[in-house]
């Protein structure tokens, strides 16, 4: 194999590992917002965002990135590398699994698109496994459809912290939010082959929550996990709560990480957005 170029967007949450890695390359979301235009994690942060979005009757949008940024990305690594691996947030979430692939049609250096079928850390976590399987000989198609039979063994649930954002984004429909907010009803909402899917209906949050953690109880009793992602969007404060609750449960040699949404996600969800991952081996 020669070498690779790693290439994701700014959905996903690079943990220390990867932050510093030196052949991982993050193309930025763009955030519109108060009719000014924003590179998501480069000209504006989660903080800013949810600071701005507490004074504006704005609505803000997101936009994936355009075919020609890919295409100049790609076309920068092309004299350092010899092939790019592009994983990528679902696309049924986002169009940008779509400009990758046809901007890898307009590029000379070979470049493997993946969707991964979800977003932020797990979506970072495929790609570790990924570059796991490059070190240990495996070649880019072999990695796809590696990821690929990964991200089905994937189980993810959320709380989405505000119904308001997520209906003002266009993610959810008016009836479904007017009948939400009448009945104070917290959704909990499963990301099923990479498509948002409302997994059951609950009156309180603490329901909900409930609800999630049994089904990572469940979970547990049955498959071999290694690792639990909490999810959250700005504020942190209920993670600590999860992981306590997590802890009564789980075993030690499970490691459980803290992952923010980002500013991308929060746009539609919401900064009291939480929830949990976690893959079934």
């Amino acid at each position: 194999m020669g070498k690779i170029a790693w290439v994701t967007d700014s959905t996903g949450f690079l943990d220390d590992e990867l932050l510093n890695h030196e052949d991982i390359y993050v193309i930025p979301m763009t955030v519109f917002f108060d009719d000014e235009e924003y590179l998501d994690g480069v000209t504006i942060t989660p903080a800013q965002f949810f600071e701005r979005l507490e004074t504006t009757k704005t609505i803000p949008k997101t936009s994936q990135p355009s075919i020609g940024s890919f295409v100049e990305l790609y076309n920068s690594l092309e004299d350092n590398y010899d092939e790019i691996i592009s994983v990528h947030i679902s696309e049924k979430l986002s169009g940008t699994v779509s400009s990758a692939r046809q901007a890898a049609e307009l590029v000379n250096i070979p470049v493997t698109v993946i969707d991964s079928k979800i977003l932020t850390y797990p979506m970072t976590k495929l790609m570790k496994e990924g570059m796991k399987l490059i070190q240990e000989g495996g070649t880019s198609a072999d990695v796809q459809n590696h990821i690929t039979d990964l991200s089905e063994k994937l189980e993810t649930y959320v709380i989405i912290g505000s119904l308001e954002q997520l209906h003002r984004s266009g993610r959810m429909n008016t009836a479904q939010y007017f009948l939400g907010s009448m009945l104070q009803i917290k959704p909990v909402i499963q990301i099923l082959d990479g498509a948002l899917s409302v997994k059951e209906k609950v009156r309180s949050e603490n329901k909900a929550t409930n609800k999630i953690l049994g089904y990572l109880k469940d979970a547990i009793e049955k498959n071999n996990i290694e690792e639990v992602h909490i999810l959250y969007g700005l504020d942190d404060s209920k993670t600590k709560e999860w992981e306590q609750e997590i802890r009564k449960f789980a075993p030690e040699t499970i490691s459980i990480k803290t992952c923010p949404l980002g500013v991308a996600i929060g746009v539609h969800a919401g900064k009291n957005t939480i929830g949990i991952s976690w893959l079934n081996r």
